[in-house]
């Protein structure tokens, strides 16, 4: 539903303001994701519905190329932009807060190291962490560009909470990613702004640091060592798992099977799960919309992934405006390999990083022309 809202937003804002012509591209990308629902209308099973199949494999791609059109080269100021991501905290702080009323005590829900839905409040623990992923890089980002102690303790004690709630859910692709964005825009500003400010944020990181060393602590206590576990790769028992990656790994290796198969057109939208299924007797829906990508376009389907790579790398060579650039890009390249596109989210920060981010316009005071030299010279 979410992402049928998303698209409705886009196609609104591209009807009622239009969009550049140096979106083509993604045009292009769109069209490319066609000739996959023909191969699939041939290839269904009788007993299945083609719309369902192709809805659900193609409403997140068809998103991002949707929101990809619309924000691409769009002009926004920093403050603006700054201002969308406060808003955006909202929501996931309300849903922490969720996450808190209903499993208060977290001892009573985890009992091994596999993802927990009871700690994610019933839902699916993968798109709990990314979205707490998200928080956790709006808070830390807040924290470290705003200069007043209400709002960055504020700040700090979200980021905590949602680092908490997030290491809980036992789900590690959100939680990876969130640092992976921290990262890159620690690097991103040491290397952007002046080196006054690079020192004056050391301290930060400094407190930064300290806060998730005392959160690992305490989930580990709250958790009886299973996070531990979780994150070196163990079972409950201390045993070390053979799969690194639960079971997508086994997933990759059937879709790129169906790919060398069906090198040019793929198997088809929404097919990969119908194939695996032969292949091994279990259903199972893709985690790695890359490798979903070249099982059910083919070729078609590694044109779109380099479309997708290559546009925004290419448009960023010639405007360095935007600081979340790189966090943006890597948040929906870790996503959507380890989660597909199963939530909005890694579409919709995708079109962030196509914004065109500038400064916003000061304005100047203007002097006072006096009517008369004789009243200057007063």
């Amino acid at each position: 539903m979410i992402k049928y809202l998303v698209l409705t937003f886009m196609l609104a804002g591209i009807l009622l303001r239009g969009f550049s012509l140096k979106s083509i591209p993604f045009v292009i990308y769109i069209l490319l994701l066609v000739p996959s629902i023909v191969i699939a209308s041939q290839n269904i099973p009788v007993s299945e519905s083609l719309r369902k199949a192709v809805a659900f494999n193609l409403s997140g791609p068809v998103t991002l190329g949707i929101v990809a059109v619309y924000c691409f080269q769009r002009t926004i100021t920093t403050t603006r932009l700054d201002q969308v991501l406060k808003l955006s905290i909202g929501p996931i702080v309300m849903m922490t807060f969720y996450l808190f009323v209903v499993t208060p005590d977290i001892r009573d829900v985890v009992t091994n190291t596999a993802s927990n839905f009871a700690a994610s409040g019933g839902y699916g623990p993968n798109q709990v962490a990314t979205a707490l992923g998200i928080g956790m890089f709006i808070c830390f980002v807040r924290f470290l560009r705003i200069k007043n102690i209400w709002l960055n303790l504020l700040d700090i004690l979200l980021f905590l909470a949602m680092t908490y709630r997030g290491w809980v859910t036992f789900s590690r692709g959100g939680i990876i990613t969130a640092f992976l964005m921290i990262a890159a825009i620690i690097v991103t500003l040491f290397f952007l702004k002046k080196s006054e400010f690079r020192f004056s944020f050391l301290p930060k990181l400094g407190i930064i640091a300290f806060g998730l060393l005392l959160a690992w602590s305490y989930t580990s206590l709250a958790t009886s060592g299973l996070i531990d576990k979780r994150y070196a790769n163990q079972d409950a028992a201390g045993r070390a798992k053979e799969d690194l990656s639960t079971g997508r790994a086994e997933l990759v290796s059937i879709e790129l099977e169906a790919f060398l198969e069906h090198p040019i057109t793929g198997i088809g939208a929404g097919q990969v799960k119908y194939y695996r299924a032969k292949k091994d007797g279990i259903v199972a829906a893709s985690h790695n919309e890359t490798s979903r990508l070249l099982s059910e376009h083919g070729s078609i389907g590694i044109l779109s992934l380099l479309v997708l790579i290559f546009t925004p790398l290419i448009f960023r060579l010639s405007h360095k405006g935007n600081v979340y650039f790189y966090p943006f890009l890597i948040f929906w390249i870790a996503t959507i390999n380890h989660s597909a596109m199963r939530i909005a989210a890694p579409a919709f920060f995708y079109g962030f990083a196509l914004l065109y981010v500038v400064k916003p316009k000061v304005k100047k005071k203007k002097k006072l022309i006096n009517e008369t030299p004789a009243v200057a010279a007063v």
